[in-house]
């Protein structure tokens, strides 16, 4: 993959699982937030999957639109669209029904110095949602930053961990699931928590973020040893594929590749395909960030894309001098500060 418009191909691909998940489920999907890193390829996905299965399903997508592009994009795509600040109660309590509905509006990124903000997006927003779509089947995009990090030989915290975040991010994205758990036990509203660490895509991600410190002679610290990381393409399935396992109390979910990802080993690989030196400096801590997703695996497979695979695409997708977002992950980040 070269080409920007190669990568959303790829990133739309629907497997048969997932046709036949959206056959089995009744209703439109509403997806909220549409308009951020993985909400445009999951409903181009979404819209696919509907199509190729002769599914009479819509795909809805709210953001407030700030790019007009985006929107004409997933309109081409199948994708009936709505400007919605959903800040704005108005405008939100105007939205349409919908059976499914996946919540992947919030805020991480300049936390520091608005952390009202990030509260407000991540913590009250989702109880306006909750009772907005009490009756509906709501999944809901979270973070694996809700864990305490884990020792690198445990093979990541699973979802019988209880959540110890780090920082005000964090603290607001564990603040998001306790006030949709409430509206689910109060309501009876089936949700599943989608606890995601750390999607890739071309044109951001742990692997670029290594592979452009490669290209530019940069160093690369690897106090924080390790990550965990899968494609997004397989990410984004599994987050369409969770409206058939929403529950009340709402179910929990890590959604990540099965690898611990050496930091670097990884960094080894993409400059060996870059005809480059890995710069590191710094000794890998004995604790990470890792999520154990094993469950995730059981319920739907291993991704479809491999992590070597990722690694080849990132190095020649960097090569190339592909198209990327100015969205670094901080997946170095031990202290909580976004």
């Amino acid at each position: 993959m070269k080409t920007v418009e190669e990568l959303e191909a790829r990133l739309a691909e629907p497997s048969q699982a997932l046709i036949d998940d959206l056959a089995a489920m009744e209703g439109d999907i509403l997806i909220l937030g549409v308009g951020g890193k993985m909400g445009p390829s999951l409903a181009r996905l979404a819209a696919n999957a509907v199509r190729q299965g002769g599914l009479s399903k819509q795909i809805i997508g709210v953001s407030r639109f700030s790019n007009a592009q985006a929107r004409q994009e997933l309109e081409a795509a199948g994708v009936k669209t709505i400007a919605c600040d959903l800040l704005n109660d108005e405008e939100l309590q105007r939205l349409p029904d919908a059976r499914n509905v996946i919540y992947m509006a919030g805020n991480k990124f300049g936390t520091t110095g608005r952390e009202y903000f990030t509260w407000a997006m991540n913590a009250y927003l989702p109880g306006r949602v909750a009772e907005k779509y009490k009756h509906s089947r709501i999944v809901v995009f979270s973070s694996g930053n809700v864990y305490p990090f884990s020792p690198v030989g445990s093979g990541g915290v699973n979802e019988s961990v209880a959540p110890e975040p780090i920082g005000e991010y964090a603290q607001s994205c564990l603040g998001r699931e306790r006030v949709f758990e409430y509206f689910a036990h109060q309501n009876q509203t089936p949700m599943t928590i989608y606890r995601l660490n750390y999607a890739i895509d071309m044109r951001y991600g742990v692997l670029l973020e290594l592979a452009k410190a490669i290209q530019e002679g940069r160093e690369i610290d690897v106090t924080m040893g390790y990550a965990n990381v899968i494609w997004q393409g397989d990410a984004n399935e599994m987050a369409l594929r969770c409206l058939n396992h929403c529950g009340t109390p709402p179910a929990i979910l890590n959604v990540t590749g099965p690898e611990t990802m050496s930091i670097r080993w990884a960094a080894g690989e993409l400059a060996k395909r870059l005809g480059k030196e890995a710069l590191l400096t710094g000794t890998e801590s004995d604790t990470a960030l890792l999520n154990n997703a094993s469950r995730s695996h059981q319920l739907f497979g291993y991704p479809r894309v491999s992590l070597l695979q990722l690694i080849d695409w990132t190095a020649e997708w960097v090569q190339a001098g592909g198209h990327t977002w100015n969205k670094p992950t901080h997946f170095q980040e031990r202290k909580g500060k976004f």
